[in-house]
């Protein structure tokens, strides 16, 4: 057997696959020469069937309407840059030969999109679930009399010469695995989307500088060097060592004056500064509505919840932020912190009741969180805002600006979406909208404030303070995979 058909082929392990694995690291652990040498001539024949796949790649290569279908599928997943069709063809070619084909196959162009493509699409949805649990269509009659004509004519047909055989177009396959919307039509594709997305990214989650954090690698410093690499720098100059030592020596004998040798020689040019990088905590800011008549358990539904996740922020270095808002604006009742004391007393009082400036609290939340980033311990920022989405306060009145005329809800509830937009465009803030009212079906309006900041809605009509925790908590996770 190939490679790439060995037991698993990319699927979860069966029991007993699992046992053997088991039982071979048990194995292993006790001898391995043992088992280096039970597994010798499967270890052989592996190597042997590398080392002819790589004669065969040489010769394998991609037709026009093999790429063509590549950058289609690329296209269609939303791939950013050209990465993703250029290492697919590869891998494409790779597994062709491996698999000891003479031509690059249509299962070796999928297997490319797969592995390259689909972990690196930015629109990939499942397809629905009916359209999943939908059953195949009922295979078409047999028509005898159709079947034996065609066996009769391909009987009566001569045979074609070899040459034009060979010439027959490179095999292209017959339906993409992503439709124009990004929806994969394949649901296998789905488990190589989800798998690159379950890992941690190696650049998300970090703040980088100059100043704090671990010396990651050398660059070349703008303006001030803050730390310098001393490492870098002695490397960048060493070639250059012998001609300035010469140099100098020769400018001290002709000047008489030997004060100014060195033992090395360091000139600007040389200098490299260190890059930095440290864990950048989270920061949740609970934007909670406190006015009408479920003002009091919607809040106390995020103070549970707050304290909850500053008991767990330690090791995260998550932050929690509080803005309640009622009555004419809103405002701060706990600046981003991670003490738990600190919360529960700032928590302790909070004032209900009033009308509900949504407007004016998004705007509070943008403005915390964008102070909490300039501060450099904060990379991403997700606002959980516990709310109907229903606003009655414009933001006029809010920040004190006398208006002539009264300003209608049509015009507020535009006011709020423009609002969620600004908030959805800022870098590294994610609105989570949790829609609290208390109707057996919502009017809508949180979801559309959600769409509008690109955000995520739940509907939580009774929100407890496990139920808040729980859904920030997953939106958390999500932020820093």
């Amino acid at each position: 057997p190939s490679v790439l058909s060995r037991p698993g082929g990319g699927e979860p392990l069966s029991q007993d696959e699992r046992i053997e694995a088991v039982n071979r690291a048990i194995e292993f652990t006790a001898s391995p020469p043992a088992l280096t040498a039970k597994f010798a001539e499967v270890s052989e024949s592996l190597a042997t069937e590398i080392i002819f796949a790589r004669e065969f790649l040489a010769g394998l290569q991609l037709a026009r309407g093999q790429m063509k279908y590549l950058c289609e599928e690329a296209i269609r997943a939303g791939v950013q840059g050209h990465r993703g069709e250029l290492f697919a063809r590869e891998v494409a070619r790779a597994v062709a030969a491996l698999n000891g084909h003479d031509r690059v196959e249509s299962e070796d162009l999928q297997m490319g999109v797969k592995l390259c493509i689909a972990p690196r699409g930015t629109q990939i949805s499942a397809p629905p679930e009916d359209d999943l649990m939908q059953a195949p269509p009922p295979p078409p009659p047999p028509q005898q009399n159709a079947e034996e004509e065609q066996q009769d004519q391909e009987e009566n047909e001569p045979e074609e010469p070899e040459d034009e055989q060979e010439d027959v177009a490179p095999p292209v396959p017959e339906e993409f695995m992503f439709d124009v919307e990004g929806v994969a039509l394949d649901p296998e594709v789905m488990k190589f989307a989800n798998k690159a997305k379950s890992g941690r990214s190696g650049s998300r989650g970090m703040i980088f500088s100059e100043e704090r954090g671990r010396y990651i690698k050398p660059l070349i410093p703008k303006g001030r060097v803050r730390k310098l690499a001393v490492d870098a720098t002695m490397r960048t100059a060493a070639p250059y060592q012998r001609k300035r030592r010469e140099k100098a020596q020769n400018d001290a004998a002709a000047s008489g004056d030997s004060s100014k040798l060195k033992g090395v020689y360091i000139e600007q040019s040389d200098v490299r500064a260190k890059k930095m990088a440290r864990k950048a905590g989270s920061l949740v800011i609970f934007v909670v509505d406190a006015s009408g008549s479920m003002a009091l358990n919607r809040m106390n539904a995020a103070k549970g919840a707050a304290i909850n996740l500053l008991s767990e922020a330690y090791e995260s270095r998550d932050k929690i932020c509080l803005i309640s808002f009622q009555g004419d604006f809103a405002q701060v009742l706990l600046p981003p912190t991670r003490s738990i004391a600190m919360a529960k007393n700032r928590l302790e009082r909070m004032p209900c009741g009033g009308g509900s400036p949504l407007a004016h609290a998004l705007n509070q939340a943008a403005q915390a969180g964008l102070n909490a980033q300039k501060s450099g311990d904060v990379g991403e920022v997700l606002v959980v805002c516990i709310s109907d989405g229903r606003a009655n306060v414009p933001l006029s009145t809010s920040v004190g600006e006398p208006t002539d005329e009264p300003v209608d809800k049509a015009s507020i509830k535009e006011e709020v979406l423009t609002t969620a937009k600004m908030l959805g465009v800022l870098p590294n803030f994610k609105l989570l909208m949790l829609d609290t009212e208390n109707k057996f079906v919502s009017t809508g309006l949180a979801k559309e404030i959600a769409a509008a900041a690109q955000g995520k809605y739940h509907y939580i009509p009774k929100a407890s303070e496990a139920q808040v925790a729980n859904v920030a908590s997953q939106a958390i996770a999500d932020l820093k995979r």
